[in-house]
């Protein structure tokens, strides 16, 4: 018994000298990288509801011999029941579902070709990430990055990279945040004054109730004849989004946009930065992704601002083209920086009701990209 009990104590403080011996240093490094998650999640409140649980389990991950993410392990436990199986971000998407109201799109339906355009960035950077010689799956996994809906990342990089999905989750979720930094300059450099202060009517036409409750059910059945493969992508946001406008299941239509969402989002987070592990996640693809994460937001901006413009031209100057940069799937984010950047150069420009409108165009488009995406990697076989 003495013996046993020497042993037993012999092992205590293993994991220090592990972590600080050379083999260590990559879970040390994760462990300033969970620190400073957490510090921008809880200072600076980027993207806290998820940046904190990612954080968290980033540093459970990291601490040497704690083994969370082996077989049996908690954090494995979560990846298994919530991520392997794509169950959390599409309950998830039940909960955005929910929130989301189509009916200043339906007021303008114009406005979803510029949630079209907002996506071209995502299929430029899946040419050049092939390009610089990542695989095919991996390649849209990175793309669908630029699509600045998280959900919708972790549903594709799960199932063609999940390798990768440390790093394109907290890609998607850091530049999302910081779309109002990364955003102004470009729409400040595409456009003129004269195209910045362009004033739109106000939203007149009123949608019947009967119109946004069949709206979900057509883009399902739609999304389920163009792209199979994505249905459970467009079928979950849009159940959410029937469920708010019949207006007879309130009480489902409350926990999805609440304690489900939160529990999952919790859920989720935990098994993210499970997968953040030094030596798996401190490698040159990771600061790749990264850099073709940032150049796809910086190109959906690019090709919606440009769009806007092509629109303002043919309209005779009637559309403010700072409405493109809404078509990306921030929201209400982007519609907000419409807003802000539309204001600071005429104060009684009212832009929000219009870019909201193209935002949630945006939102379609995002996850219509990913649909197709993985209709066409599942039609070749690649899945």
């Amino acid at each position: 018994m003495l013996e046993s009990i020497i042993a037993g104590l012999s092992g205590l403080g293993s994991g220090a000298i592990e972590l600080f011996s050379w083999q260590g240093l990559p879970n040390l490094v994760m462990l300033f990288v969970a620190a400073a998650l957490l510090y921008l999640g809880v200072a600076k409140q980027v993207e806290p509801l998820l940046l904190i649980p990612i954080g968290f389990g980033c540093l459970l991950a990291n601490v040497p011999l704690g083994d969370l993410m082996d077989e049996g392990g908690m954090l494995r436990t979560l990846y298994d029941m919530g991520i392997a199986n794509e169950l959390f971000p599409l309950l998830i998407f039940i909960g955005i579902g929910a929130m989301i109201d189509f009916g200043v799109l339906l007021e303008n339906p114009k406005m979803l070709l510029f949630g079209a355009a907002g996506q071209i960035g995502i299929f430029l950077t899946l040419l050049l990430a092939l390009g610089l010689g990542f695989t095919q799956l991996e390649a849209v996994s990175i793309a669908i990055i630029g699509a600045m809906d998280g959900p919708t990342a972790i549903y594709v990089t799960s199932q063609f990279a999940p390798h990768l999905l440390g790093a394109v989750s907290v890609a998607a979720y850091s530049y999302m945040a910081l779309v109002p930094i990364i955003q102004p300059p470009i729409m400040r450099a595409l456009t003129t004054k004269k195209e910045r202060v362009v004033r739109m009517g106000t939203l007149k036409r009123s949608v019947s109730p009967t119109t946004k409750l069949l709206f979900p059910i057509v883009v399902t059945l739609v999304t389920g004849l163009i792209a199979p493969k994505g249905l459970p992508l467009m079928g979950t946001i849009m159940l959410g989004n029937f469920m708010r406008e019949c207006g007879v299941v309130a009480r489902l239509t409350k926990a999805s946009e609440n304690e489900i969402a939160n529990v999952v989002t919790l859920f989720l987070g935990l098994a993210i930065g499970g997968t953040m592990e030094g030596k798996a996640f401190l490698t040159p693809q990771t600061l790749a992704i990264f850099g073709l994460g940032f150049l796809a937001i910086c190109l959906d901006t690019v090709a919606g601002v440009m769009f806007g413009k092509l629109v303002c031209w043919v309209s005779g100057g009637r559309v403010n083209p700072l409405i493109g940069a809404a078509g990306i799937s921030a929201f209400p984010m982007a519609a907000r920086v419409v807003q802000v950047q539309g204001q600071r150069y005429d104060k009684r420009n009212y832009l929000l009701m219009h870019a909201a409108g193209a935002n949630t165009g945006g939102q379609i488009g995002s996850v219509m990209a990913a649909a197709v995406m993985l209709s066409v990697m599942k039609g070749m076989g690649l899945v």
